[in-house]
């Protein structure tokens, strides 16, 4: 005997009906491929078969698997980080809410990287990586074009400017002129002759269109502006205030820093440090207090931008003791 639909099951179809009205098909072809379409599993959605094949060492030594690893982790939450930067850009409310729940998901992925950090400090062989390093050659975690994104999301680029020249520029110079002279290119540059590494080159060349299309896509709506078009009541809300400070410093402080106490882990030693892979000179270009960089430098004080990131030297002594 059949059973009588329920009126919850027949307002669903009715539901489902208007759904699928304006698409071509009734809704009677939806449900035929319903009917045919296989379960869902978790290994199917997630795919987990091919992202457990994307790690290809170069190399027989054991640790590579966990550098590959590692860094495609870090991707993957490189990638949630601009998901959430783009549904502030995109925001047409304007609360201080909204922002400081995008900020609050931000600054916990960069807390889960930072603190995991040591999978790359401590949890490989030295021995190991600095062999299987050679075979990496010129590539580099310098190249992360999805870091550069989130620099250029966060904040103007004449914010990005290395500190010794930024003076010289402002948001009304063209982008083209400033992209020039962003800090990080000259952490892959000779400091004697000027000359670009095989890093560098490889890396503007595959991803400078992409960062300047970016680039001008936000031009004036970076997370900098958004918050200085809020109301003058919702920028001044202190867990607002609190949530970007937290964000420019786990970007530019504390990201960097896990970085330092890796470096000095793997590439320094007594008679001289280790260059790092593709000729990134990491001593000059990853201490936060040589590059000074801030993403939101109206919410610091003067003290604050003079001594910013100077608790890498503590940091480096901690490391290598």
């Amino acid at each position: 005997m059949n059973q009588p639909i329920r009126p919850e099951i027949a307002k669903k179809i009715e539901q489902l009906e208007k759904k699928f009205k304006n698409s071509g098909q009734d809704l009677g072809s939806y449900l035929d491929g319903l009917l045919h379409d296989r379960y869902l599993t978790y290994w199917d959605y997630i795919h987990l078969d091919t992202l457990l094949s994307l790690q290809i060492p170069r190399t027989h030594f054991p640790d590579e698997e966990i550098f590959i690893t590692y860094h495609q982790i870090t991707e993957l939450y490189f990638k949630l980080i601009i998901h959430e930067l783009k549904q502030i850009i995109d925001d047409k409310l304007q609360t201080a809410t909204f922002f400081i729940t995008k900020l609050d998901r931000i600054n916990r992925y960069f807390r889960v990287l930072i603190n995991s950090f040591d999978v790359m400090i401590k949890g490989m062989d030295r021995d190991q990586f600095l062999n299987y390093r050679m075979s990496l050659l010129p590539a580099s975690g310098f190249q992360s074009v999805q870091f550069r994104l989130i620099e250029i999301y966060a904040t103007p680029l004449v914010h990005l400017v290395h500190a010794k020249e930024r003076d010289r520029f402002s948001e009304q110079d063209s982008l083209e002129t400033v992209f020039e002279y962003l800090y990080w290119k000259s952490g892959a540059t000779n400091v004697e002759t000027g000359e670009k590494t095989l890093t560098l080159k490889q890396f503007e060349y595959r991803y400078t269109p992409r960062m300047m299309r970016t680039a001008k896509q936000v031009q004036q709506s970076t997370i900098y502006h958004k918050y200085l078009e809020l109301p003058e009541k919702e920028q001044n809300n202190v867990q607002l205030i609190e949530a970007l400070r937290t964000f420019d410093t786990n970007v530019n402080i504390n990201w960097l820093l896990m970085h330092m106490g890796a470096a000095f882990r793997y590439l320094n030693k007594e008679e001289g440090e280790v260059l790092a892979t593709g000729g990134t000179n990491w001593k000059k270009f990853l201490p936060p207090s040589f590059q000074r960089i801030m993403f939101f430098p109206n919410l610091w004080s003067q003290t604050e931008k003079e001594t910013w990131g100077q608790q890498w030297v503590a940091h480096q002594f901690n490391t290598t003791k």
